[in-house]
């Protein structure tokens, strides 16, 4: 889906485009950031 958002707003320049690129990109790092906070908790128990 990122990919195609890309794709799309580097086609076209529609500006929803890349706020739904720019999200996924948000959504993505906060999921990473999530996981890797996790693992540290577990590794201190």
């Amino acid at each position: 889906m990122r990919d195609f958002s890309w794709k799309y707003f580097a086609m076209t320049g529609d500006v929803g485009a890349y706020l739904l690129y720019r999200e996924s990109a948000v959504t993505r790092e906060q999921d990473t950031d999530e996981g890797e906070s996790d693992e540290h908790e577990e590794a201190r128990d």
